[in-house]
């Protein structure tokens, strides 16, 4: 069988250059330690900076390394384990629930949530912004849209706004009966506000979780959580929800 087009093309230099940077964050450098600056690095390694640039992108996009304001790129620590199940139907937050809620306030949402909710496009509701933090660092930002519909009785409820409200909101939807829940897993871009929130550069590599939460026969919530693609290891299995594991140990992504 003949050589196809592709097999000819020779390994773009930077490709290469990613290799041998790993092996050199293997053996030189410890996690948290900040790198020489990109002309020290060009001048070791004997290729231009453009190239190295593109090296280190693709290290900080596999969970390698990290950029960060004020400090500079550094060694990043294995990845932590995000395991995404179908199976463990629960409403957002519960008492197994690891997201902290940050604010509540209606909102007209985007219009694909909209459509996802079933809502009126110029119809407010209920948005909940929650956070997740690991051995100190945030590793995720959510987004949980709430139709007024679903939390009827919430103008009964003396918070007007904060952390109080947020709870309110949720203690309010946990009275419908879940009937079950999906969610979809993409890779993004980190947004202005997701990125101020990660501690993240805007357009930083994320990973989008989507998932919405059915009652009544409808969607009667829709998630939006926002996940640091360079600490972050989605697992797939059947252990349910969102879940990010302490200790896991460094696999290939």
């Amino acid at each position: 069988m003949g050589t196809t087009q592709l097999e000819t093309v020779p390994e773009p230099k930077y490709w290469h250059l990613k290799t041998v940077l790993t092996e050199a964050l293997d053996s030189e450098f410890s996690v948290g330690e900040i790198l020489p600056n990109e002309r020290d690095l060009a001048a070791r390694f004997g290729v231009a900076r453009a190239t190295l640039r593109q090296a280190l992108e693709q290290l900080e996009l596999e969970g390698r390394l990290q950029r960060r304001r004020g400090v500079g790129t550094t060694v990043a620590p294995p990845r932590v384990g995000v395991s995404v199940g179908t199976e463990q139907h629960i409403w957002p937050g519960t008492a197994t629930d690891a997201w902290q809620p940050v604010d509540s306030s209606l909102e007209v949402p985007p219009t694909t949530v909209a459509g996802a909710l079933e809502t009126g496009q110029d119809q407010p509701v209920h948005t909940v912004r929650r956070s997740r933090m690991t051995h100190g660092q945030p590793v995720a930002a959510e987004l949980l849209y709430i139709p007024q519909s679903s939390v009827p009785d919430l103008s009964a409820i003396d918070a007007p706004s904060g952390t109080a409200r947020a709870r309110a909101v949720l203690r309010e939807l946990q009275r419908l009966e879940l009937e079950g829940q999906d969610s979809a897993v993409e890779l993004g871009s980190a947004r202005a506000d997701d990125a101020r929130q990660l501690d993240r550069l805007p357009g930083a590599p994320v990973l989008v979780v989507t998932t919405r939460f059915f009652a009544d026969g409808r969607t009667a919530a829709l998630s939006v959580a926002t996940y640091r693609a360079d600490t972050c290891r989605l697992t797939f299995g059947d252990s349910g929800g969102v879940e990010i594991h302490e200790n896991p140990e460094r696999q290939a992504s």
